[in-house]
């Protein structure tokens, strides 16, 4: 029998930015992942693995809302993005930590990252979400999403490769 995952995503986290939304739901299942290979004792490597990619899949997300604050001249861009640098520079100093300690990821660095998350979209990420509706630009932010979505269809290739 599985264990209920360490977030369950619910409709409530979401922004209605369909990018953001797919993105936090990415870094949720990441989470999950990691969680899992952690409670499934499948190692060191492999958990330092999904862990990497987490971090690695955080900076791409936090790139796109930083991007989108900006476009929109969101007034919070940056107090937003001294969260996001920080998130990064405690996760960047914990895997430093467990290199030079050689120490396994823990459970409180997984309950760390989930609330982290829970509060950063209730609270900051929901502030952007009702400014970018407030500024009127979600239909054409979404019609752009689709077109450039047909694009990368056709290249075979996921957007943040082309980097």
């Amino acid at each position: 029998m599985s264990s209920p995952p360490l977030f369950q995503w619910s409709d409530d986290y979401k922004l209605g930015i369909v990018e953001i939304d797919d993105q936090h739901k990415g870094l949720v299942d990441l989470l999950n992942q990691l969680h899992q290979a952690i409670r499934e004792h499948h190692g060191k490597s492999t958990s330092r693995q999904i862990l990497d990619q987490l971090v690695d899949y955080t900076r791409t997300h936090f790139l796109l809302e930083e991007s989108l604050m900006r476009v929109t001249a969101y007034p919070g861009v940056d107090r937003h993005r001294v969260q996001h640098k920080e998130l990064i520079a405690q996760v960047e100093a914990l895997q430093r930590k467990m290199d030079q300690e050689n120490v396994a990821i823990s459970f409180e660095l997984l309950h760390f990252l989930r609330n982290w998350l829970i509060q950063h979209i209730h609270e900051s990420d929901k502030r952007f979400g009702d400014h970018f509706h407030s500024v009127r630009l979600a239909a054409t932010y979404a019609a752009w999403g689709k077109e450039s979505d047909q694009t990368m269809k056709k290249q075979k290739k996921k957007w943040w490769k082309f980097w």
